[in-house]
């Protein structure tokens, strides 16, 4: 049995992951990339790392599922709440603005990049549903690179214990009750569309308003992290909005965002017409 990956698997491995993903492994979590290895050799029924590597270079739908088994899906409801008021009390309302000034459309456009398992964009399709006024509509986008993952989203059900954090209005007002959990209703789901996406690549969206994309550029080096903004900033609107994780930074990067703390929370603007 494979105990760990040599230098030179590891070595391989990493670099192929990098090239399709731009997510980074380091000697600090190489033990994360042995034990994904180990586990995939053995649902694969395969012997050496290198029968593996050559199932995932000759094989898209194996590099996919190898990708998703190497990322790390940790979120919840309304997680990081200052973001939310943010999101509520300040970013809504300005593009609500900027749009009711410039003769632009009544819908607000967001896309949650690294959704995880819909938590994030559920969260943001209540929150758009409560606060946006009469003749306002809203287009989510929620994207991941894990097609386990978006499964789940895409289900739209939660058991008991991952519901915790939601308001107990919402969650009466926005989930249906069942056996062992609460799913969510259909206006809400209706509301969201759920993509594969790797975030090396460019989307083709643009002219969005906002764009949640918190505790994924972690995972990326700086010149896979400033290629991902980039993107961003391509996909976004003259006035929009980027939150980012509340450990990650924009700081020292060659990007057109600018930094804006508001009363909240802290984020990125794009604001080209001010």
């Amino acid at each position: 049995m494979l105990e760990v990956l040599n230098d030179a698997d590891y070595e391989q491995f990493r670099k192929l992951i990098y090239d399709e993903s731009g997510i980074t492994f380091s000697d600090t979590n190489r033990s994360i990339l042995d034990s994904r290895i180990k586990e995939m050799l053995r649902t694969k029924n395969l012997s050496t790392p290198q029968e593996y590597y050559t199932l995932i270079t000759k094989n898209p739908e194996a590099m996919k599922e190898m990708l998703d088994s190497v990322t790390t899906n940790l979120t919840r409801f309304f997680r990081n709440q200052p973001h939310f008021d943010a999101f509520t009390n300040f970013v809504i309302p300005d593009v609500i603005k900027y749009k009711e000034s410039h003769g632009g459309d009544k819908v607000i456009k967001v896309w949650s990049a690294g959704c995880s398992t819909g938590e994030e964009p559920y969260t943001i399709a209540m929150v758009l549903k409560e606060i946006l006024p009469d003749g306002w509509d809203f287009k989510i986008t929620a994207s991941d690179i894990s097609l386990k993952c978006l499964m789940t989203a895409g289900e739209g059900f939660y058991p008991d214990n991952k519901v915790e954090g939601i308001p107990p209005e919402y969650l009466e007002k926005y989930f249906t009750k069942m056996d062992g959990g609460y799913h969510i209703k259909d206006d809400i789901k209706s509301k969201i569309k759920f993509d594969y996406h790797n975030l090396k690549n460019d989307s083709g969206a643009r002219n969005l308003d906002v764009i949640f994309c918190r505790n994924v550029l972690i995972y990326f080096d700086e010149p896979a992290q400033l290629a991902v903004i980039n993107r961003f900033w391509d996909a976004l609107s003259h006035h929009a909005y980027l939150f980012i994780g509340h450990s990650e930074s924009l700081f020292g990067m060659k990007t057109q965002f600018e930094f804006l703390k508001t009363e909240w929370a802290c984020l990125y603007t794009k604001i080209l017409d001010k």
